[in-house]
């Protein structure tokens, strides 16, 4: 099936309020908008706000019916998620827009480019992160993710102290980019 042909699907099951559609439409370009948002001064709950307001447009415009798409599904809820966020930034004093630049402001096309490559490292870091294993991953969670220090860590994963705890996220991570890196030069395997 060709993708014109795939987006047209989706559309069409997007309008018959298809869950499968929908489903897919936002697998396919919610970490997109999500690294968006975070990336400019937003957070999760944001990224999740602004994608379903931009999912509602898309939604309108398809039951309206004579809606016709010109670009793809992702550059179309990238570009409706950004004027939103914009919109909101602008709303609520955190975006002051700079109407000097205006004339150098970046393509959405090349915001994409950009965007598709961080979706591409971020979905390889979590396939890394697959194969990383336990304690690894749930430590490495633990002092990303959820900001916990050294001696809560070792606290919740029985080590004898910080820093042994601290030596074993060490190699965690060594391990963790082997995986990444691995996976970096051979995308394919």
């Amino acid at each position: 099936m060709k993708p014109e042909n795939n987006e047209k699907d989706l559309l069409l099951g997007l309008a018959r309020n298809d869950r499968k559609a929908t489903e897919t439409i936002y697998k396919d370009n919610y970490n997109m908008v999500q690294a968006l948002i975070i990336s400019n001064n937003g957070s999760q709950d944001d990224a999740k706000d602004i994608f379903q307001e931009a999912m509602i447009v898309l939604y309108e415009k398809v039951r309206a019916g004579n809606f016709e798409l010109t670009s793809q599904i992702k550059t179309y809820l990238y570009s409706v998620s950004r004027r939103l966020w914009l919109k909101r930034l602008q709303q609520t004093n955190r975006f002051k827009p700079d109407l000097e630049g205006v004339a150098e402001m970046v393509q959405v096309e090349d915001d994409m480019e950009v965007h598709e490559k961080l979706n591409t490292d971020f979905a390889m870091m979590e396939r890394a992160l697959g194969s990383l294993g336990e304690p690894c991953k749930s430590l490495l969670e633990a002092y990303y993710l959820q900001k916990r220090n050294m001696t809560e860590i070792a606290l919740a994963f029985g080590y004898t102290n910080a820093d042994n705890a601290k030596t074993q996220k060490y190699k965690c991570l060594v391990r963790l980019k082997k995986f990444f890196f691995d996976q970096y030069k051979n995308p394919e395997s």
